[in-house]
C-alpha cells in the first residue's frame, strides 16, 4: 500500500499510472494467494505433561509457527508460553504434506476408538488450501501416515522446546544451561532433534557469550556443527 501511494504521488507519468494499476489490480490477488496457501496444523492439549499445549503450523513454502504453554521442565512449577515463526527444511516440508495426503487431508475421523488405551493427549490434525479442507481429533490412531506425523510433530516440539529452555536457563538460571545441551547432544546423537537449525540462534548467542562456561559453550558449538554436517 505505501509502494501504491508513492507511485501514485509522481503524477501524470504513464509508466507511473501504468505500476499503481499493476498494484491496484494485482495485490489484492496476491494477498488472497498468500492467505489460501496450503497449510497444516497439529494441535495437542495433554494436561500435567510438558509442554501442557502446543500447537504447529506448517505451510506448503515451508514458513511456520509454534506456540506452547504450560511447565518449562518436568521437575519444574514454573509457567511459560513461548512462540517461534520460523522455517522448516524442504524435507520436512515435503514429508508433513506427502503423509497428509496419505492421510486423506484429514477428511475422514482418524480416531481409532479402541478402548481402554491410555490417554496420550487430545491431537487434532487439519488442512486447508483453497479448494478443501479437513480436519480430525484423535487420542490415538492406527492410521500409519498420522501415526508418522504425530510423531514428526512431537518430536519437532521437543527441539522447538530445547530452544525456548536454552533461552530460560541463559537468562535465568545460567548453571542450568549444560545440563540441557548435554541432554540435547544425546538426542541428536539419537537422531532425535529434528529441524535443529530453527534454533539456531539461541545456539549462537550461547557460543558467543563469554559469561558462560566454556563447556556450555562448547556443546553449543558442537551442536551446530552437527547442523553444519547434515
Amino acid at each position: 500500500m505505501t509502494l501504491a501511494v508513492g507511485i501514485a504521488n509522481h503524477g501524470n507519468d504513464p509508466m507511473h499510472r501504468l505500476l499503481l494499476a499493476f498494484f491496484i489490480f494485482f495485490l489484492p490477488i496476491l494477498t488472497a494467494a498468500q492467505d489460501e496457501l496450503p497449510v497444516v496444523t497439529f494441535t495437542i492439549d495433554f494436561p500435567d505433561s510438558q509442554p501442557e499445549h502446543f500447537s504447529l503450523l506448517i505451510h506448503a513454502d515451508g514458513s511456520s509457527h509454534y506456540q506452547s504453554s504450560g511447565r518449562l521442565s518436568a521437575d519444574s512449577d514454573a509457567t511459560d508460553s513461548f512462540e517461534l515463526a520460523f522455517s522448516v527444511s524442504p524435507a520436512m516440508r515435503q514429508k508433513v504434506f506427502e503423509l497428509t495426503a496419505r492421510a486423506n487431508y484429514f477428511q475422514k475421523d482418524v480416531d481409532s476408538h479402541h478402548k481402554n488405551l491410555a490417554n496420550t493427549g487430545k491431537k487434532t490434525l487439519s488442512y486447508k488450501d483453497s479448494r478443501r479442507q479437513g480436519e480430525s481429533t484423535f487420542n490415538y490412531s492406527s492410521n500409519s501416515a498420522v501415526q508418522a506425523l504425530t510423531n514428526s510433530f512431537q518430536m519437532l516440539s521437543a527441539t522447538l522446546e530445547c530452544g525456548h529452555r536454552l533461552q530460560y536457563d541463559r537468562q535465568y538460571q545460567k548453571l542450568a544451561l549444560d545440563e540441557e545441551l548435554k541432554r540435547m547432544e544425546d538426542l541428536d546423537r539419537r537422531n532425535e532433534l529434528p529441524e535443529i537449525q530453527a534454533i539456531r540462534p539461541i545456539l549462537e548467542q550461547i557460543v558467543a557469550d563469554a559469561s558462560l562456561v566454556n563447556i556450555s559453550r562448547g556443546r553449543a558449538e558442537h551442536l551446530l556443527t552437527s547442523l553444519h554436517a547434515r
